[in-house]
């Protein structure tokens, strides 16, 4: 099976996909992003002792809101209509922070980027609310852990 970026066109030029003819499917991905930080700084994240407020709120409606800007951040993005967009962020044992984004639409394409945009934005929002205490947090793992609808099916991170 032979790969074709879709986003070129036959003269290699980026252009955005025709996504007319494709059909209207129930779509879901699910991406994370990571920080790894002081154990001091996950603890004052988590239990709300920032002086900026609430990290966990407003990460979680900057994550939400990016979702819904993706086309307006990633060039040959579509914008389509999000049906759901939820953003869990928890602790990951004493010095780390994992976040997941999930979103969700029933459309001609898929949600994989708003997943993505709205677990890295959720990430950078905790760093931004917290950089006062800890400069040295380090957003690592963003990725795609799964997704499913539409012609190529679903992935499953192993």
């Amino acid at each position: 099976m032979t790969n074709r970026l879709t986003h070129l066109n036959d003269r290699g030029e980026a252009h955005i996909v025709d996504i007319g003819d494709k059909a209207v499917t129930k779509r879901r991905a699910v991406a994370q992003a990571r920080i790894t930080a002081e154990a001091a700084t996950v603890s004052a994240i988590m239990g709300g002792g920032l002086k900026k407020g609430d990290a966990l709120a407003v990460a979680r409606i900057a994550g939400i809101m990016a979702a819904k800007k993706t086309s307006d951040l990633i060039p040959l993005c579509h914008p389509i209509p999000l049906t759901k967009v939820s953003v869990d962020i928890e602790a990951d044992g004493a010095t780390a922070i994992t976040i997941h984004a999930t979103a969700e639409t029933t459309g001609q394409t898929g949600v994989e980027m708003e997943a993505l945009v709205a677990a890295s934005t959720a990430a950078l929002t905790l760093y931004d609310m917290a950089k006062a205490i800890d400069r040295a947090m380090t957003i690592t793992d963003i990725c795609l852990l799964e997704k499913s609808g539409g012609k190529s099916g679903d992935f499953a991170r192993p």
